[in-house]
């Protein structure tokens, strides 16, 4: 109706699911495949936020286009360049991983977005984004961010174990997938160990990296933790299977959300779908890659995996195939009912 939508934009971004992800160097295919588990099985439309080195944008533009339009029209894509707001920015730029410390600066840059999930490129998607969406509900007055423990178990954690500077917790915090209320990191005073007074998020990236830069080892993810270590009010705590990775299957399972629930996002961090250590993620990894859009799910997803997890029960992770398949069945079988119902709806002769 005329005069009735007043803000344009706000319906979109409140509608929209806002998912980040930084991606430089060789990490093209790996966040491609990240986005279409995204897109698979979500049911709300999706932002995506792909922060990219200039070379990437255009492949990333092509790659995305070449989806059926079923999947195109079910989010929209905004590309960003690497910045920097505070300090040194080839500093940043090199800190363990290339690129990775941008993800510090998202509330800074995307300020006209309020809650937004991020995730690692070697992120994979076992059910749909809407459920951990569902978690920004859960976070108390004081909450302004979510993510899952480092390790269940702190006498093999690498923080309990190692880590020279304050963490979060028994374990500390993996960074991988982080949900955050982007309006409330923005609006926030944190506790630091540098003046007696607050700062906010900005005012604190650097000189904090300045003081610890010389103690960490995993880059921003350490920062985080040293945040979440002076402001531990702030910090939502989410369960194992919201960030499943080698870790909780190498050393015996010690993921009992996983062992119940099934895996939720897999986190195939060390590299391990591209080699032969961990078979069980690499499975799934070249599955949802190589599954062709328009196709059966059953057909051309899930039973391959089957297959292939078969090759797999010799390893340590993949003596629990259940653990990996357990969600993803799940959520096949949620999509394939839709498509059904919706496709009997709009073909029923009354």
């Amino acid at each position: 109706k005329p005069g009735e939508q007043k803000h344009p934009k706000e319906p979109s971004s409140l509608q929209c699911m806002h998912l980040a992800v930084v991606a430089c160097g060789d990490r093209l295919e790996e966040t491609l495949i990240m986005l279409k588990s995204a897109v698979l099985f979500s049911n709300r439309r999706l932002c995506f936020h792909i922060f990219a080195e200039d070379s990437l944008k255009p492949e990333f533009e092509k790659k995305l286009k070449e989806w059926p339009s079923s999947y195109t029209k079910k989010f929209e894509s905004n590309f960003y360049p690497i910045t920097f707001s505070v300090g040194n920015a080839q500093e940043w730029k090199k800190l363990f991983k290339p690129c990775a410390a941008q993800r510090l600066f998202l509330p800074v840059i995307l300020k006209d977005v309020d809650s937004l999930l991020y995730v690692d490129t070697d992120v994979l998607f076992l059910r749909p984004i809407d459920d951990i969406w569902h978690l920004l509900r859960e976070f108390n007055s004081t909450q302004l961010a979510a993510m899952a423990p480092e390790h269940e178990v702190p006498k093999i954690g690498w923080y309990s174990r190692f880590a020279r500077h304050p963490y979060y917790g028994a374990t500390g915090v993996n960074s991988g997938v982080m949900l955050m209320n982007l309006t409330r990191i923005r609006s926030t005073h944190f506790k630091n160990s540098l003046i007696p007074g607050g700062l906010t998020w900005e005012e604190m990236l650097y000189p904090l990296y300045q003081k610890y830069k010389n103690y960490i080892t995993w880059g921003d993810q350490d920062l985080l933790n040293i945040i979440f270590y002076f402001n531990p009010e702030c910090l939502y705590v989410f369960p194992c299977q919201w960030n499943y990775r080698p870790d909780h299957c190498m050393y015996g399972s010690n993921c009992r959300g996983a062992e119940r629930d099934g895996v939720s996002i897999l986190h195939g961090n060390r590299g391990v779908y591209h080699d032969d250590k961990q078979p069980t993620f690499r499975a799934l990894y070249e599955v949802i890659r190589d599954f062709p859009f328009e196709d059966n799910l059953f057909q051309s997803l899930y039973y391959p995996l089957q297959s292939k997890f078969l090759d797999t029960v010799h390893t340590l992770c993949g003596r629990i195939p259940q653990v990996f398949l357990k969600q993803i069945e799940k959520t096949m079988k949620k999509v394939y009912e839709n498509r059904v119902i919706v496709y009997l709806g709009a073909n029923h002769k009354y």
